[in-house]
């Protein structure tokens, strides 16, 4: 980040002791806290979005969670002499969770249970303004896109040790995620969370551990430029997926999670299909395929094949875990 940006702290009514860089990002002390200035990449109505919803929150009782700064003349957004945006936000001392600590991981899932049930925005009128994320939608693109670079696997001449590998191993995944994604699409047909009028919970939208920060005041919550209008078990989703990665789809590991995000928001039947159907997704597959097939294919970086290796080396924990889990 340049230097310059510093300078756009003047345009708040804040007095700034100190700065000092971080990751891609300025922070300052000042007289009113902590903050942190970085780059904005979204449109304006999804910061305006943010905005209401960070607000909404704390009105409902969560207070440990980001807060945008406005500028003096009472904008979100600020623009260097180079015209590029940047927002500047509330920032908590402390560090980010720990995944390797189960009590933290469980801490986390918990908070997220509770931020769910603070960002009820059914009352919201301009609500209906913002989209809707579909999973089966999504999952649809993935399949078009798998579609199209099997293809032109198939079709090139000369193949790496990478290419050969990953093509051997690609109809298992293929016809997996198609089947899945028919199968989400015939199950949850008739389910009112599939309609569009629905998800009136907002999803954090990226909640990972970097995200998530233990303060002397509990846990804080950060980053939610990728909130979005989904089905709650999104968030809840990507967290475990993570850590279940991590630890060979330990169903312990997930029956523990569960609880605890049960503990303080029921999970329904519902979320329950929707959560095995995220699962079961080769998502983790289509991610390989989709970093290799958009990257320069002159030289393959050995981590593909090391992700390909260790993603099929667990796939026979993850099935055990998906009917383990969720098919009681």
């Amino acid at each position: 980040m340049n230097d310059r940006a510093v300078g756009l702290f003047d345009n708040y009514e804040i007095e700034v002791n100190r700065t000092w860089k971080g990751r891609g990002a300025i922070l300052c002390e000042a007289d009113k806290g902590l903050f942190i200035l970085k780059e904005y990449h979204g449109p304006t109505n999804k910061i305006l979005f943010q905005d209401m919803l960070l607000k909404h929150i704390k009105e409902e009782g969560f207070s440990l969670t980001e807060s945008i700064l406005r500028t003096k003349e009472d904008e979100l957004i600020v623009y260097d002499q180079d015209r590029v945006p940047y927002i500047v936000k509330s920032y908590f001392e402390g560090r980010e969770c720990n995944n390797r600590d189960l009590e933290e991981c469980k801490q986390a899932v918990k908070t997220l249970a509770r931020l769910h049930s603070c960002s009820d925005l059914s009352e919201w009128e301009y609500l209906e303004d913002q989209p809707v994320f579909h999973i089966g939608k999504e999952y649809e693109k993935h399949n078009k896109e798998l579609k199209k670079v099997r293809r032109f696997l198939r079709e090139k001449s000369q193949k790496t040790a990478f290419e050969i590998y990953l093509m051997e191993h690609f109809d298992y995944f293929f016809d997996m995620a198609l089947q899945v994604t028919e199968e989400m699409r015939y199950y949850m047909k008739d389910d009112e969370m599939a309609n569009k009028t629905e998800f009136p919970i907002v999803c954090h939208g990226d909640y990972q551990y970097h995200n998530i920060i233990q303060t002397a005041d509990g846990t804080a919550l950060v980053n939610f430029e990728k909130c979005v209008r989904d089905n709650p078990v999104r968030d809840l989703y990507l967290f475990m997926r993570k850590l279940l990665e991590k630890n060979n789809w330990s169903q312990g590991l997930g029956d523990v999670l569960l609880h605890s995000y049960d503990e303080i928001r029921t999970l329904t039947e519902r979320d329950y299909m929707q959560l095995y159907y995220r699962f079961a997704y080769p998502e983790k597959f289509w991610k390989i395929v989709n970093f290799y097939y958009n990257s320069g294919k002159a030289w393959i970086p050995g981590r593909n094949m090391e992700k390909l290796e260790k993603l099929l080396s667990q796939e026979r924990e993850k099935l055990d875990f998906l009917e383990a889990v969720f098919q009681k």
